[in-house]
């Protein structure tokens, strides 16, 4: 059943922690059956419920799940394996364009917005018990989202959309619950959902967002959660269009239970317009990040929703880290409003280098996806033959492995600092890839 590895341990936390290694390590795989309770603890020497205590455990970190009688098995996506580590070792020379990151030379200036945002502080020194949200801020953030179709409602700011996410689930679901994913999607969403203990079924995504009839089979599926990314979907570049929002606000108005949880994470750099579903279901949130368009360290996100779901968040908020600093609250108002960054320069940048990769692709013969954002997705038949050979012909691009669940191999590449005199050279290097590999003789 466990091939050569064998479970270690006499108490609880030392059996988790043997089977939690073994899965990380790759020694058991995702849906291999681990021994029955019973079984065990007579092979190691201890009390079934030491076992089970152990098991439990494991079921809670998201590592393994229990079908009653049929057992317990690895989790397809076990949050152990961590999809970080599926990634390519980039050598001295070779040009790196899986890294995701936006271009350094189109963020803007943060000096002046800290010490605008300092001296403020200095006046009025931010002390325990004061608001969790600028005003300013608030009043901005309001007023942008208003202009962007999305409901009224409370907000709270948190530090990025992944952690926004995860306040989200973790104030409406319980372990087990089934939560509806985006395939191919956000690697670190495709591990935080299994590692909260809940489990995930795929949506398949084409350029339009999250295909109709796989929402509504994940919803007859038992989904109680449903998480789309509006604009700059990663890895594909997909965006929400008018007539797919208005097709998924009808499934969704038979389902008014389901708690939906939007991510715009094409803010700031994306010309495409916001088609938001927020307001479809009874509980809903909608977070918008500044880490594209403003820089990642910046690690601040906007959060809203109805009066209930953002009510837990900022209460649970208040039980951790309390709030996010005011210092880059007001920091991140000043850059929204002071004109340092043209979102709308950046945005057409991006999508001129974007247009520029897949148009010579197309001319090679080469299916490439990105309708926004800074990435463009290939579908590949052999994903680790294609990175391998990228890789040689000096070319790091990310493996699909890290993005997928179900759906078929790809790669995604980063187009963000790709210099137009670069583009040519990617594309003859990716058709190259994709072609037969060269024959061996063998004499």
């Amino acid at each position: 059943m466990l091939g050569e590895y064998r479970i270690e341990g006499r108490r609880a936390a030392e059996i988790a922690a043997s089977v939690e290694r073994a899965v990380g390590a790759g020694h058991l795989e995702p849906g291999q059956l681990l021994p029955p309770m019973r079984e065990l603890a007579a092979d190691l020497g201890v009390n079934p419920n030491t076992v089970a205590a152990a098991y439990r455990v494991l079921r809670e970190r998201g590592v393994i799940e229990t079908a009653g009688r049929r057992g317990s098995r690895v989790r397809p996506a076990p949050a152990t394996t961590g999809r970080d580590r599926i990634r390519v070792d980039v050598p001295e020379g070779v040009r790196d364009v899986s890294a995701g990151n936006p271009d350094p030379a189109l963020l803007p200036a943060l000096a002046p917005a800290f010490a605008a945002a300092a001296a403020e502080g200095d006046r009025a020194p931010v002390l325990y018990g004061d608001v969790a949200v600028d005003p300013g801020l608030a009043r901005i953030a309001r007023a942008e989202l208003h202009a962007a179709g999305v409901p009224q409602g409370p907000l709270a700011v948190v530090t990025g959309s992944l952690d926004g996410v995860e306040r989200v689930l973790t104030a409406h679901l319980r372990q087990g619950d089934t939560v509806a994913v985006e395939d191919p999607g956000w690697g670190r969403t495709l591990d935080l959902v299994p590692a909260l203990g809940l489990r995930t079924v795929p949506m398949g995504v084409d350029d339009e967002g999250p295909r109709v009839d796989a929402v509504r089979r994940a919803l007859a599926d038992g989904a109680r959660a449903l998480l789309v990314t509006d604009r700059a979907q990663n890895p594909t570049g997909a965006a929400l269009s008018a007539p797919r929002a208005r097709a998924l606000r009808a499934v969704l108005a038979g389902h008014p239970e389901t708690l939906l949880v939007e991510d715009d994470h094409g803010h700031g750099i994306v010309d495409l317009p916001l088609h938001p579903l927020a307001g479809a279901t009874r509980h809903w949130a909608f977070v918008r990040s500044v880490a594209k368009a403003y820089g990642p360290d910046l690690r601040l996100a906007v959060l809203t929703g109805d009066q209930v779901t953002v009510d837990r968040v900022r209460g649970r908020q208040r039980l951790g880290p309390g709030w996010v600093s005011l210092l880059v609250q007001r920091a991140v108002a000043r850059l929204w409003t002071d004109g340092t960054l043209d979102t709308g320069a950046v945005a057409a940048e991006y999508s001129r280098r974007r247009d520029l990769l897949i148009g010579a692709l197309a001319e090679r013969g080469v299916a490439a996806h990105g309708r926004s954002g800074m990435n463009v997705w290939v579908p590949v038949p052999d994903e680790t033959g294609v990175v391998a050979r990228l890789l040689h012909a000096g070319w790091a691009v990310a493996p699909g492995a890290r993005f997928r669940l179900h759906e078929p191999p790809g790669v995604r590449i980063t187009v963000s600092a790709l210099s137009e005199d670069e583009t040519g050279q990617l594309a003859d290097a990716v058709a190259a890839a994709l072609g037969p590999a060269p024959e061996r003789s063998y004499v």
